[in-house]
């Protein structure tokens, strides 16, 4: 089922005969989240069953802007400290990364809130935990795959509601919102590019999002 909504409340459904995985939107092409709509996601996960890892997934990809392939691939030994403890920054490897793009990302602190939470969970209540096993796995495995994390943001925005969002909308959403703050701590866009994984600078800016209101106010500036 696809939900029709306004704002977050559904107000009816349609039927959808179309694949989970061909109806995902080019990266450039999904929407990007708003603030309040990553808080409902996250509250709506949390109270669902692995609302722990999931909580952690949909953070990786809007406050690290990780694709699914790179969520998928996730170590703990790139987010850990030597001493075991969940640090600062996440060591994204070219291995795990697309075309060779791995990078280093200062982690947000929502972000390693939710890491926490997951390597306690795991390393107290699952046998198979090791540093270098997957931060993200099934319930039944020991790892997942980009293609289930793709269906796992699918079904979780077709059930909010929302619409035209794929599994690409929380990295364009970290784009978006770290180009439009970069500014303000004395960074560029070329910083951006470089959280980003991109080798093109024009790469990085066809991510982001316009903002018209924006627009008219530089003009007035000039």
């Amino acid at each position: 089922m696809m939900y029709v909504c306004t704002g977050y409340r559904m107000i009816g459904s349609v039927k959808s005969v179309t694949s989970a995985t061909s109806t995902m939107s080019l990266g450039k092409q999904s929407k990007v989240l708003t603030d309040r709509q990553i808080e409902v996601l996250v509250s709506y996960l949390a109270a669902r069953r692995n609302g722990v890892r999931n909580r952690a997934i949909v953070l990786l990809s809007a406050k690290a802007g990780l694709r699914a392939k790179e969520i998928a691939g996730l170590r703990w030994n790139m987010v850990l400290n030597p001493d075991g403890a969940v640090g600062e920054t996440l060591c994204l490897t070219d291995r795990v990364s697309k075309g060779r793009s791995g990078r280093v990302i200062p982690l947000n602190r929502h972000l390693r809130e939710a890491l926490v939470a997951l390597r306690d969970q795991e390393s107290s209540s699952y046998a198979g935990y090791r540093t270098d096993g997957a931060v993200i796995r099934t319930e039944r495995g020991s790892q997942t795959t980009a293609q289930v994390v793709v269906n796992m943001f699918f079904r979780w925005y077709r059930d909010l509601g929302y619409i035209g969002c794929s599994s690409h909308s929380g990295r364009r959403t970290f784009i978006t919102n770290a180009s439009r703050k970069i500014g303000t701590v004395g960074g560029s866009i070329r910083d951006v590019q470089l959280l980003a994984g991109h080798k093109n600078l024009q790469t990085t800016q066809r991510y982001i999002d316009h903002d018209t209101e924006c627009q008219r106010k530089v003009v007035n500036l000039v």
